[in-house]
């Protein structure tokens, strides 16, 4: 576990103010991907704002366009190379400054490509995101582009300025990059390897979300479950809290917070410890996700997933008699290279026995740099959508058998705010975060409530305060 000292590099943060005092700028920032790049987003806006910008949602007011992104979803770079395009007018009209960051950046085709292609002002990676302030002033102050690379590892970075949309849920990052190799995944050639947050970091900065009034926290990472491994294993261990579920017990004990979540964790790294604390503390969901990917061991195999379908089956059942009520959802790739019809039988198979509150379902696309990309048995994209089809089905039909569960129980949850589809009504989630929506004042916001569910809506239910 290393510290880096970004004193030097926050400095700039002061120059760029001075150089934008009285001028009124704005900032727009598109984010691309998953929670980390979110939350990689909240740092990034924590610092624009300190150099004196102030946010818009409308493109053609900003002064500075960011684009975090990410390689991980289904034509990312199609999307990125296509705001790209559609921000060049503003640039020439204007003179707005383009900074582009994230995991794309981390993939050299794709920047020697926006060199070639494209106009922009800063390039800077995932592991250069806090050298983002100095990055903009050399840009500005020497009239040139600015890219900002590293391609080993990076270190854990604390102190960042951070800016978060929400006032009563906060997300947390505790680890960075992953060591797993999946041969679908990009994850680990663009954030690196497996790097841990020192706990008492982590525990200070959830401790002072709860005074802020925060009453909600997700712990983050690319495989929460395996925190401080790495550091164990070289012997780096400088607390006693240097395991998830001793991070998860700590948390728990923290006053003011009332909920608290985490995302994602591995099915091979779920020791009985974290089962165990998942039970214990009242504060910790139990919603757990549990990624699938496949439910065919031998496309497991493949995958590098290092479980089989017995062995998931048999950690489901296992959380079931351990954990009350427990619920799951999961991550589910069809299509990919080498799927038999007999394999996603398979993965329709466990779906019906594990019956999911919620599946995030994706459509395998092919990641260059990754082993899955240089499979010869790619499948057909008919084949890949017709079960992408059948599983979306199957998984529609759970949605209304497990609503049919909720209804005439009762729930503590933490109310959000109001609902976005609807200013009449309030709305909070589950243990297993499902929508609800219920009538209520708007004093209750922030605060946790007894609702009793009166009817369901597949997507969302209705409830009323008790």
């Amino acid at each position: 576990m290393v510290k880096k000292n970004i004193e030097n590099d926050l400095t700039y943060i002061e120059k760029v103010k001075k150089i934008n005092e009285g001028k009124n700028l704005k900032y727009y920032i598109l984010t691309m991907g998953c929670q980390l790049n979110e939350n990689d987003s909240e740092k990034i806006c924590g610092m624009a704002e300190e150099m004196g910008y102030t946010k818009t949602d409308d493109i053609i007011d900003a002064d500075l366009v960011i684009y975090n992104t990410c390689c991980v979803r289904e034509n990312a770079e199609e999307k990125l190379f296509g705001k790209l395009g559609e921000v060049k007018k503003q640039k020439e009209a204007k003179g707005t400054i383009i900074a582009i960051g994230g995991c794309m950046m981390q993939e050299e085709h794709i920047v020697n490509k926006i060199k070639k292609s494209y106009k922009y002002d800063v390039i800077f990676g995932t592991h250069t995101l806090y050298k983002f302030p100095k990055d903009l002033y050399d840009a500005i102050i020497e009239n040139k582009k600015i890219t900002d690379i590293l391609d080993i590892d990076g270190e854990i970075i604390e102190g960042l300025p951070i800016k978060r949309d929400d006032n009563i849920r906060a997300s947390v990052t505790i680890m960075n990059g992953c060591n797993n190799f999946c041969t679908y995944c990009i994850v680990p050639y663009v954030r690196g390897r497996e790097r841990s947050r020192n706990p008492e970091d982590i525990l200070l900065e959830i401790k002072k979300l709860a005074k802020e009034g925060y009453k909600e926290v997700t712990l983050l990472g690319q495989n929460v479950n395996s925190y401080m491994r790495v550091e164990r294993e070289k012997g780096e261990e400088i607390s006693e809290i240097n395991s998830f579920a001793k991070l998860l017990r700590a948390v728990n004990e923290i006053k003011g917070i009332e909920k608290i979540r985490f995302t994602s964790p591995h099915p091979k790294d779920f020791t009985d410890d974290v089962i165990e604390a998942i039970r214990d503390c009242k504060k910790v969901s139990k919603f757990i996700h549990l990624p699938l990917q496949s439910g065919s061991t031998n496309v497991l195999k493949v995958m590098n997933r290092v479980y089989t379908k017995e062995q998931y089956l048999s950690l489901v059942d296992k959380m079931k008699k351990m954990i009350p009520d427990v619920k799951f959802s999961t991550d589910i790739i069809v299509g990919f290279p080498g799927e038999t019809e007999e394999d996603f039988e398979d993965t329709l198979d466990v779906v019906k026995k594990v019956k999911y509150e919620q599946i995030f379902m994706f459509i395998y696309s092919r990641r260059r740099g990754t082993p899955a990309d240089k499979m010869e048995n790619q499948i057909p994209e008919e084949i890949k959508h017709r079960r992408f089809d059948r599983l979306k089905n199957l998984y529609e039909n759970l949605v209304e058998e497990n609503n049919k569960e909720y209804i005439g129980k009762s729930f503590e949850m933490l109310v959000e705010g109001y609902s976005k589809t609807n200013n009449e009504y309030l709305t909070g989630r589950t243990d297993t975060n499902k929508v609800v929506i219920f009538e209520g004042k708007e004093d209750i916001i922030g605060k946790v409530v007894n609702i009793k569910i009166i009817s369901d809506h597949k997507w969302y239910l209705k409830g009323e305060i008790i």
